[in-house]
């Protein structure tokens, strides 16, 4: 399926995360803070990165800001506890916004939207929403 990388600071949120994607049949790779989170998209190149806003000393929206400046059309969703950073206009520049929960379905969903939305078409190159 999909490689995903998923940034939080709550181990028990990337352990469940792991766990329930995987069984999707996802390659899962986890970091706990924005920490080399630039660099570590660079290498592994996920298909989707899927980034709390709350991580401590780093703040997830200014975290997006920077993956979109390195790699614009990577598909990045916003899963966060706080519904009130929709109104951020900084999460605008997410492909999707989640508010966390422990029934997974809609980041499941989410998921298989941003995949879908970057497969190879006909030339080769990603169809992507960020164009």
């Amino acid at each position: 399926m999909a490689t995903i990388l998923v940034v939080d600071d709550e181990r028990h949120i990337l352990q469940y995360y792991r766990e329930e994607l995987e069984e999707d049949g996802h390659d899962i790779l986890t970091l706990e803070s924005g920490d080399s989170l630039l660099e570590r998209i660079g290498v592994c190149r996920p298909d989707v990165v899927v980034l709390d806003i709350k991580l401590g000393k780093w703040d997830g929206l200014d975290l997006l800001q920077d993956i979109r400046r390195n790699f614009y059309n990577m598909p990045v969703i916003l899963c966060s506890a706080y519904e009130t950073f929709k109104g951020d206009l900084r999460s605008m520049a997410a492909d999707y916004y989640v508010t966390k929960s422990y029934d997974l379905s809609e980041l499941k969903g989410r998921i298989r939207m941003a995949v879908e939305a970057n497969l190879p078409g006909p030339s080769g190159k990603a169809v992507s929403r960020r164009q």
